[in-house]
C-alpha cells in the first residue's frame, strides 16, 4: 500500500512538472513577441524595442530638424530607455502567474530533510546602470578615479576676447 502511494505521489509530481514546463515554454514564446514603443522630444522621436530591450525601430517626425543633434541624441536615449522599461514591465506581468505558482510549491529543502535552502543563497542581480559610458557613475562603480574638473571654465568665459580666432587668424 505504501509503495502504491509513493508511486501515485511520484506520478503527480512528474505530471505537475511537465505541466509547468509546458506553461514556461508558452510564456517564453509569448515573451518573444513583446514590443514596446516610447516617444520623446514632443513626439519627434519614437523608438521601439523588442522583449530584450534591444532597439528594433527608430522613427523621426518630419520636424525633427528643429532639434539640435544633441537634443536628438538625448531624445533617442530617453525614448529607448522608456520603451525598455515598459517592455520589462510587460515581461514581468506575463511571467507573474508562473512566479505565483512557483511560490505556492514546496521548496526542495522542505521536501528533503537536511537539504539547504538553495534559493536563499542565490545572489541578487543588480539592475544595469543607465548612465552614459565614462560617466562619473560608471567610473565610480568600477573603482576608477573620477575626473575632477574643478579648474574648468565655461565656454563663454574661455572665448571672451578671442574674436576672429578661426583658421584664418594671423596667429596661425
Amino acid at each position: 500500500m505504501t509503495r502504491e502511494n509513493g508511486e501515485v505521489a511520484k506520478a503527480a509530481i512528474l505530471e505537475g512538472f511537465t505541466t509547468q514546463m509546458r506553461e514556461i515554454a508558452e510564456a517564453s514564446r509569448k515573451r518573444t513577441q513583446l514590443v514596446a514603443s516610447a516617444s520623446a522630444a514632443g513626439g519627434r522621436v519614437r523608438v521601439t524595442v523588442n522583449a530584450d530591450g534591444v532597439v528594433i525601430a527608430t522613427r523621426f517626425s518630419p520636424d525633427v530638424d528643429e532639434l539640435t543633434y544633441e537634443e536628438i541624441a538625448k531624445a533617442v536615449t530617453t525614448a529607448a530607455q522608456q520603451a525598455a522599461t515598459d517592455v520589462a514591465r510587460q515581461g514581468r506581468e506575463l511571467l507573474q502567474p508562473l512566479m505565483d505558482q512557483r511560490a505556492r510549491m514546496p521548496r526542495l529543502s522542505e521536501l528533503i530533510e537536511g537539504m539547504p535552502d538553495i534559493e536563499s543563497k542565490a545572489p541578487t542581480v543588480e539592475p544595469a546602470s543607465l548612465a552614459p559610458p565614462r560617466s562619473r557613475e560608471r567610473l565610480s562603480q568600477l573603482g576608477e578615479p573620477v575626473p575632477d574638473f574643478s579648474d574648468a571654465v565655461g565656454y563663454e568665459v574661455w572665448t571672451e576676447g578671442q574674436e576672429n580666432r578661426g583658421a584664418t587668424d594671423s596667429g596661425w
